[in-house]
């Protein structure tokens, strides 16, 4: 019996897990005012992720990027862009090199 439970619970979590990688969407943005130390960070850091939909958020103070990942079915690019306003951000989608 315990061997079916851990299998059957093995099974769900790898299914939950292929089913967010497949939904996920990454775009990187520019902030202005820019970042210049942790503080910056921390605050964008901790504010972001409540955002609905959004799942990483990865920052950069030397490139002044932010990186973060969503769930494409719960929210989009531009919610997130939203999103920085609330913080007293502005945000810009970022040159790729």
């Amino acid at each position: 019996m315990k061997k079916s439970f851990l299998l059957l619970a093995a099974a769900s979590i790898a299914f939950i897990a292929s089913a967010k990688t497949n939904n996920d969407t990454t775009v990187c943005f520019n902030v202005e005012p820019p970042m210049h130390c942790s503080n910056c960070e921390n605050k964008i850091k901790k504010n972001l992720r409540f955002e609905k939909g959004v799942t990483k958020v990865e920052t950069s103070v030397p490139n002044g990027t932010v990186t973060i990942t969503y769930n494409k079915t719960k929210t989009d690019a531009e919610k997130v862009k939203a999103g920085f306003s609330k913080i007293g951000y502005k945000a810009r989608p970022a040159k790729t090199k």
